[in-house]
């Protein structure tokens, strides 16, 4: 698979929208566990993004600068926790492909590992702590399993975000051991967490990119 610069910036077009059109439920599902302002806030984050691509980007052909901008636009905009995590997973990838206007598979598995492992290294959380983390751990570990396997990242993306799915999931049953949620003990227990969820939704949409340019 060759994947472009140009669909690069257009995948981060389409995290723009379904942050958009999945606000209200971020939020919901943040009232139950914070201060119920995640999907605001992931929304503000991506406009700027979508701000920054139109205005600077739109003939970037630097797949490392397009991922970098777009993290450290998303960090600048957003004041909570998630935009520095956001911000050194965009940048952690954007070092692995950095120079290069054309990603092969190789290139696409090493960025969403990258990406992934950078945010569990920045929020120093664990699989468990009911945070993003529940979900890109396991994806992370799924697509590089696959990918070794395989050398198809199509199939072992594929099997990635499923895996991040069933972590996403998992959330609902754990108590919040870090964050604002933390203080909830207990309480905490029954709610899907917001984090999981758009981490969820940043790896699906990618997924969903990418089948539908390989049929």
């Amino acid at each position: 698979m060759n994947f472009t610069a140009k669909e690069l910036i257009n995948y981060f077009k389409q995290v723009v929208e379904v942050m958009e059109n999945e606000k209200n439920y971020l939020c919901e599902l943040d009232r139950k566990l914070g201060d119920g302002d995640h999907g605001v806030t992931m929304s503000i984050g991506w406009q700027a993004v979508n701000k920054k691509l139109t205005n600077e980007l739109e003939n970037e052909t630097d797949c490392g600068k397009i991922s970098s901008e777009v993290g450290m636009t998303f960090l600048n905009a957003v004041g909570s926790s998630v935009g520095p995590l956001y911000a050194t997973g965009l940048i952690k990838g954007a070092k692995v492909v950095k120079g290069k206007s054309v990603l092969n598979d190789s290139d696409l598995a090493e960025f969403w590992i990258a990406f992934a492992n950078g945010i569990k290294e920045r929020g120093k959380a664990e699989v468990g702590d009911k945070t993003i983390v529940d979900t890109l751990a396991p994806a992370a570990k799924t697509l590089e399993e696959n990918f070794a396997e395989s050398g198809d990242f199509l199939s072992a993306f594929n099997e990635a975000v499923k895996s991040g799915e069933e972590g996403m999931k998992s959330t609902t049953d754990l108590i919040s051991r870090l964050g604002r949620s933390s203080r909830l003990g207990e309480r905490s227990k029954g709610a899907q967490d917001p984090g999981a969820t758009s981490a969820y939704m940043m790896l699906s949409t990618f997924l969903t990119v990418v089948k539908m340019r390989s049929e």
